[in-house]
């Protein structure tokens, strides 16, 4: 029998869902009897869930802490409804134990974020940050650039987005190399891409994107011995997870000039402390994790979470189950 959706309530911490699309916040204040909405503008803080997620039966969550502390404070919880592709911030294992379905939201965002890694790589060669500054100063410097064509482009994970960043790395006329542990051939072949070694990757880009997501064995894969290994003046892009690189590691490089410049979505602390030497460094590109934050990603997102999350109060399967 189907489950009277207006005995529910459903918690949503990301603040951009329904915002382009207000569909999607009208059709889950139709169905279910509570919604509650995060008005603080960052994601929540596990002890901010804590106090929230009593009596919650959905939860369509952001970067949210959602630990083993929330999930044992939730006394009703059936589902929680990632509005992304990562669920590293979420304890599976507790929330496995509970009988709590976690979905996500795979290739969502997938292009918004691609679009991103293209215009970090072309601002980091370019110089573009330094020249805009400069010009508004009143300045107008000539500052040498980096072409992108010719270059060689290391994909460091070949999922949806990485795909999609060859996608719209095709125009430029640099060539790609892509390692993933579990490679889709037939895709790389369409596209034009490389498939190499990981060693190799790392050794011949001369831009290193990372697209892998963020498990114990891919924490701080980007470490002192990796960095030593690239090519001097090499460029490093993630828009992935920041835990995925070695921040002081990466500083070191590009104290030493093995690293030319970096372009960092994403940060092992989010918001990274004011004092992190990174965001004062001349040539780093920091940007507030905002990959996914386009309209199209936004709704893609926005839909499939909400979809999964009614799914699973329903008592239906998700689409896209984790556990």
């Amino acid at each position: 029998m189907t489950a009277d959706l207006k005995n529910y309530r459903v918690l949503v911490t990301p603040t951009s869902f329904g915002v382009s699309d207000p569909a999607l916040r009208a059709r889950l204040e139709d169905e279910v009897g509570e919604v509650d909405y995060n008005a603080g503008g960052k994601p929540l803080s596990a002890g901010e869930l804590r106090e929230r997620i009593a009596g919650v039966d959905g939860f369509i969550a952001g970067l949210d802490e959602i630990d083993r502390s929330v999930i044992e404070a939730a006394d009703r919880l059936k589902v929680i409804a990632r509005y992304g592709v990562g669920f590293d911030n979420i304890d599976l294992e507790a929330a496995r134990e509970k009988g709590v379905v976690v979905t996500n939201a795979p290739g969502a965002n997938a292009a918004s974020v691609a679009e991103l890694a293209v215009g970090l790589m072309i601002a980091l060669m370019r110089n573009i940050p330094q020249a805009v500054d400069a010009t508004k100063a009143g300045g107008w410097p000539r500052l040498k650039g980096i072409s992108l064509e010719g270059a060689y482009v290391g994909l460091v994970g070949f999922g949806a987005i990485g795909q999609e960043t060859a996608r719209r790395l095709a125009g430029f006329g640099c060539p790609i190399m892509a390692y993933d542990p579990v490679i889709d051939e037939a895709a790389a072949a369409a596209l034009g891409v490389e498939i190499a070694a990981y060693d190799d990757v790392i050794r011949e880009a001369d831009i290193l994107s990372l697209h892998a997501p963020l498990t114990p064995e891919t924490h701080h894969m980007v470490d002192a011995d990796l960095l030593s290994r690239m090519k001097p003046g090499s460029f490093l892009v993630n828009t992935a997870r920041g835990g995925l690189i070695d921040e002081a590691a990466v500083l070191a490089a590009l104290e030493s000039g093995r690293l030319g410049g970096v372009a960092l979505d994403v940060f092992a602390q989010q918001p990274p402390d004011p004092d992190n030497p990174l965001l004062a460094h001349p040539r780093v590109i920091a940007t507030p994790h905002m990959g996914s934050h386009s309209n199209s990603a936004a709704n893609a997102m926005g839909r499939a979470a909400l979809h999964d999350c009614l799914a699973v109060l329903r008592g239906e399967e998700p689409l896209h189950r984790v556990v």
